[in-house]
């Protein structure tokens, strides 16, 4: 069976992907919030970056064939903009730090 095939790869892409969607849907407010509604969104994106990098990472440890075409388009796409996927993970973590630290500041 190919890496795609499995239900619970399908499922779980699925989930990230409409996970992502209500998040950065509901992040369009962010302005909006309170300090505690702006801490619970930087922890729900930490998860939800935390939850990629995880998947990501099957995908790299696939044998198959389209998981590993996966990888490379990947890749190939941040490549267009000088960075690697660990890169992209960082980046997006210090985004997170630098919410993090603004919303300690409003204390």
């Amino acid at each position: 069976m190919g890496f795609f095939d499995s239900d619970i790869v399908q499922q779980e892409a699925k989930q990230l992907f409409e996970d992502y969607q209500s998040l950065m849907v509901l992040g369009s407010d962010y302005g909006k919030f309170d300090r505690e509604g702006k801490k619970l969104f930087i922890e729900q994106m930490e998860t939800m970056m935390e939850r990629y990098r995880i998947f990501m990472k099957r995908f790299e440890l696939s044998e198959d064939f389209m998981a590993q075409m996966t990888v490379e388009q990947l890749r190939t796409q941040l490549g267009q903009f000088g960075m690697t996927p660990q890169q992209m993970f960082d980046q997006m973590n210090r985004t997170l730090e630098r919410m993090k630290a603004e919303v300690e500041k409003t204390a």
